[in-house]
């Protein structure tokens, strides 16, 4: 299915907190395999010029074989989970920490995914990041909203 995992490595902490949010819910190992082949993935908020609809796994799979080439991830922590049996619906609530891979700047932000599962598989994902916290990164500087979480 993958042709080169190595591709992925940056996103390892964001696989294994979905697939722990996602366990008992889904069958597959790896992350890629909890999805559903015609999956529908919706980046409700994100960053100008990333797509806001994927359709299908192997799309999916494409749009992540890049990401290590702008961000790393070093964990994604905070991992709460809401279960909606009557719409078989998994909210996964979580955050992540990393770096900007050609500065090494920190990276750190917020998530939401509302996650559909059809015959134990991802059949939709909607997810919510903080754009802000992108920009921040990127740009070197730190987020002026994390003086407000600390506390």
């Amino acid at each position: 299915m993958i042709d080169n995992i190595d591709d992925f490595r940056a996103l390892d902490p964001f696989f294994r907190i979905i697939e722990e949010g996602l366990r008992g819910y889904t069958d597959g190992e790896h992350f890629f395999d909890l999805l559903a082949e015609d999956v529908i993935v919706d980046f409700v908020i994100t960053v100008p010029g990333y797509p806001r609809h994927i359709a299908g796994r192997q799309s999916l799979i494409e749009l992540y074989r890049g990401y290590g080439a702008t961000f790393r991830l070093d964990r994604c922590y905070d991992l709460r989970m809401h279960y909606s049996q009557p719409t078989s619906t998994v909210v996964l609530e979580y955050s992540s920490a990393g770096k900007v891979v050609g500065t090494g700047y920190p990276y750190s932000n917020r998530y939401i995914s509302v996650v559909t599962i059809k015959d134990r598989k991802v059949a939709a994902w909607r997810d919510y990041l903080d754009p802000l916290r992108v920009f921040a990164a990127l740009e070197g500087r730190p987020f002026e909203g994390d003086a407000d979480d600390e506390g």
